[in-house]
């Protein structure tokens, strides 16, 4: 059996609930992403093109800065990792995140929580910033996703 860990980004608590299920659900650690500058509201209004996280969506170069490190990230073989869904991918402090470590011969499993928008390019934009691990095709969760359905899925890959 693998080391797993659930990391997770998560602006409105959504995905942090999701994402700390999991982690029980399948007996893995679990570590939040934390912006070093956190979003506010006014951040996450995605219908004004001026907000904090339509401008950073619109920058694909864009790195929002994490404020902490795992420090055993080494120690774990699946790596889950946890986000909403912004414009059809990933938000961009997803890609800090997998530029910040040696993701080589690890496994990410991207998981994402929305109202009904899918993963989009996640998984090739993961694979392409972390290209030595294995990114598999990860899935979308509702917010009320039950402990047995996340851990159904969870346990495929442990």
């Amino acid at each position: 059996m693998s080391k797993s860990i659930v990391t997770y980004f998560s602006a409105s608590g959504v995905t942090a609930a999701l994402s700390k299920k999991l982690a029980k659900a399948i007996g893995a650690d679990c570590a939040e992403i934390v912006p070093a500058q956190k979003y506010t509201n006014a951040d996450l209004n995605w219908q004004n093109d001026k907000s904090r996280s339509s401008v950073e969506m619109k920058d694909r170069s864009c790195r929002p800065a994490i404020a902490s490190r795992i420090d055993n990230m080494a120690d774990y073989d699946m790596v889950f990792v946890g986000f909403p869904i912004w414009w059809y991918r990933e938000p961009s402090i997803i890609d800090t995140f997998m530029e910040m470590y040696d993701f080589t011969g690890k496994t990410i499993v991207p998981f994402a929580t929305s109202g009904g928008s899918g993963l989009g390019d996640s998984q090739a934009n993961m694979q392409a910033l972390a290209p030595k691990a294995k990114v598999v095709s990860g899935r979308r969760f509702s917010s009320s996703a039950s402990e047995s359905e996340l851990s159904e899925w969870g346990k495929k890959y442990i």
